[in-house]
């Protein structure tokens, strides 16, 4: 028996919002929307199509689910006209940039159909988080950490079924594409950590990488399902909200820590980052982490 084993050091940023079971009339449909995240869709009864910008319309029933990649603007609608629909929906975000890649090229914005191993997973998460935020014998508290747990689960199960599952369609992308972005990301994440002693800039990293800005950003994005510089704002108020976290720092030593120029500034993209001030997040911080509305959603929301 091994005298020592090391626990991994975890940082784990996972992000639930917008979802909710809906049945809707015939001929419902959505407006043309994206987000900076992933959106699970899972049709309970009847029939939905759903349009991808740039794809030909997909239409699926009971059981089958699609994964919308994010930044894809995409509509919903009721398939039949005189039929009710019900479906379940929740948009999600989380840290693995491997496992955004691998949903991304092998799942995303395709029918998975309701045979499959993986919308019978799906299905149940989208189950088990519903029965979660119905049960009214659980804390607020209690219920964010169901459905974090169930989410948690469900992206462990996707990571054994992904690169089983069976899609036709052409790679996303080609092998020196996702070794440039994971390049990028590298870097990006080394000059978040260096923020203070070092300015960063994505042109930077490109210059250093030999790179234009536009394919840069386009590869990144292609890969990832984010804009690289959505990825830097996403590292830096991480590392914000880690070091708010400890009480020797001042908010003005935090600013300073993350490049800011001024307090005033650090503060307002604090605010667009989280919907509140780093002083208000302070005192918030008492491990009471909301997963499951939009009512104080913020930037990455």
């Amino acid at each position: 028996m091994k005298k020592f084993v090391s626990i991994p050091v975890i940082e784990s940023g996972l992000y639930v919002f917008g979802g909710h079971m809906h049945t809707v009339p015939g001929g419902w449909s959505f407006f043309e929307q994206k987000h900076q995240a992933f959106e699970l869709m899972c049709i309970l009864k009847g029939q939905q199509t759903t349009e991808i910008r740039g794809l030909a319309p997909m239409t699926y029933g009971p059981g089958s689910v699609i994964i919308i990649s994010p930044g894809s603007l995409h509509t919903n609608r009721n398939a039949n006209k005189d039929k009710e629909l019900t479906y379940i929906c929740f948009h999600f975000n989380f840290e693995s940039l491997k496992l955004k890649s691998a949903i991304i090229t092998n799942l995303a914005n395709t029918v998975i159909p309701s045979e499959q191993p993986i919308a019978k997973l799906s299905k149940q998460v989208a189950l088990d988080i519903i029965k979660f935020s119905k049960n009214v014998s659980l804390s607020t508290e209690q219920t964010n950490l169901k459905i974090q747990i169930a989410l948690l689960t469900y992206l462990y199960d996707l990571t054994e079924q992904v690169v089983d599952f069976d899609n036709t369609k052409h790679p996303h992308f080609t092998e020196r594409e996702a070794k440039a972005a994971r390049k990028m990301a590298t870097l990006i994440e080394e000059g978040v950590e260096n923020i203070e002693n070092t300015p960063l800039s994505f042109n930077t990293i490109c210059k250093q990488m030999a790179i234009s800005n536009g394919y840069g950003h386009r590869t990144f994005r292609k890969v990832y399902g984010v804009t690289p510089l959505h990825f830097i704002e996403e590292k830096k108020f991480r590392k914000a909200k880690l070091l708010l976290g400890y009480a020797e720092y001042s908010v003005e030593d935090v600013a300073f820590m993350l490049g800011s120029s001024t307090i005033s500034n650090f503060s307002k993209q604090f605010k667009k980052w989280s919907g509140t001030t780093p002083s208000a997040y302070r005192k918030q911080i008492s491990h009471k982490r909301t997963v499951r509305s939009v009512s104080q959603s913020g930037y990455f929301e």
